[in-house]
Formats: C-alpha cells, structure tokens, sequence
C-alpha cells in the first residue's frame, strides 16, 4: 500500500516537472533575427522616439530587392515603425501634432514618401507580403531625397539630430529635415 502511495506521488511530482518546463519554455521568446531598437533624441526641442526592428543586409540587395521601390514599406522589420513625438513638430511647412505615429515609406530610386500614420500597434506586413498601412489613416506624407551614406550599414539604423531624423541602411541615407 505504501509502495503505490510513493508511486503516485512520485509520477504526480515528475508530471508537475514536465508540465511546469513546457510552460516556462513557452514564456521564452527566441531572439529575433531582426532586433527591436529604440531611438530617442530632440527634434527642434520636441522629445522623439523611433522604435523599429533592425534588420540586417546579410549579403542581400536591398534597395529595389528585397524593399522593393515605389510599394508602402514599414520602414523596419516585424511590427511596424512607431514615431512618437511630445510635442508638434512642423515638416517642410505641415503640421505634425503630438502623438504617436506608424512611420511608412514609398523608396523610389530618385525619392521617398515618408508616412506618418495614427494606427498603431499592427504588424507590419499581411500574409502575402503587402504592407498593413491604412492610407486613410495618414495623417502627414513628405517627401525626402535619398543619398549615398558616408559609409556601409550592416543593419538598419535611425540617428535623430536636433533638425529631424535619417535612415541608414546598406549604402544609403535618408534625412528627413523638419523646420
């Protein structure tokens, strides 16, 4: 009687194991390949912040390839881009209030568009590969010249300065000057 009282309990005890690392293993999200990055800094005395997900070139052609010109990309990897501003801004004479935004982009080879949109939150591209931007919900599109960068970027990359932000990324800059 003894024996299958310590029986049982011992097949309870490795059961509540097995179950308790099977839960804990779910709990642990895998490294992403393309890490979540924030970047903060002051855009003419307004606080900004850019958190976006940055992936890396790994040998591949970017530009035209892999972000294709002249299609909505949400200017990063996974979720899509977020702007987030303290205070408004104003961007080549529009108005950008305070908020938080999905930062977009159209590349072109000559031009980008860049988005600011007020939906938040989402995953940055459907099943089939289409951006999950609601145009109707833009709040600001300018326009920026891209420009080869001083130097090569592995990973995509934002840098804010006190006059706006810019993209980095494989062999090309994109400021975004606000005024």
């Amino acid at each position: 009687m003894k024996m299958s009282s310590l029986k049982k309990t011992s097949m309870l005890a490795l059961l509540i194991m097995l179950l308790s690392q099977t839960i804990f293993a779910q709990a642990v999200k895998p490294e992403r390949t393309s890490p979540a990055t924030v970047a903060k800094g002051a855009i003419n005395g307004a606080a900004v912040t850019i958190s976006y997900s940055s992936p890396a070139v790994k040998g591949r052609k970017i530009w035209g390839e892999l972000v294709p010109y002249d299609k909505t990309w949400r200017a990063g990897a996974n979720e899509a881009t977020i702007f987030e501003t303290d205070k408004p801004l104003k961007i080549r004479g529009q108005s950008l209030p305070a908020g938080k935004y999905s930062l977009y982009a159209v590349p072109g080879e000559k031009s980008w568009k860049i988005i600011f949109n007020s939906e938040t939150g989402q995953w940055g591209i459907k099943r089939g590969g289409e951006t999950t931007a609601d145009p109707a919900k833009n709040v600001l599109t300018v326009m920026a010249k891209p420009m080869k960068s001083a130097s090569f970027n592995e990973r995509l990359t934002y840098v804010i300065s006190k006059s706006g932000f810019e993209l980095l990324w494989e062999n090309l800059a994109v400021p975004v000057n606000f005024k």
